[in-house]
């Protein structure tokens, strides 16, 4: 692969969190954001604002809740986390249109992008299941 091919396929599979955000601006029905994160409830409990929280672990019994009809935009924690590029190879050998938010939420919350505050959430699983 050359260079060109390397950083077109790049492009072609991720999204930057300041194009996302400009894009759900735009046109907020055409995506659809999951927090793909595992992990206990005390160190996940802050989200990217309007993210749908389907960890990992749970994709299996929750792949109900993804729609077809959207551009699916998968995050875990940070740019050394590999969870959202497994999520997203996954969805996509099940015929979703998936792209990896680059940085995660570490990245998100460095540009002070708006979160939302799940703590409050009793719902949320504790089983971190790493």
């Amino acid at each position: 692969m050359n260079a060109l091919d390397y950083f077109n396929a790049r492009l072609e599979a991720t999204i930057s969190p300041m194009d996302y955000l400009k894009l759900a601006q735009v046109d907020p029905d055409k995506h659809f954001l999951i927090d793909v994160r595992n992990g206990p409830n005390h160190v996940r409990n802050l989200t990217i604002k309007d993210a749908h929280v389907i960890p990992q672990q749970e994709l299996h019994n929750r792949l109900h809740e993804i729609p077809k009809d959207k551009e699916i935009i998968v995050y875990c924690w940070d740019v050394w986390c590999n969870t959202a590029a497994k999520v997203a190879k996954f969805l996509l050998e099940r015929g979703y249109k998936v792209k990896e938010l680059t940085g995660g939420i570490a990245a998100w919350k460095e540009m002070n992008f708006p979160c939302s505050d799940l703590s409050q959430n009793v719902n949320m699983s504790d089983n971190c299941g790493c």
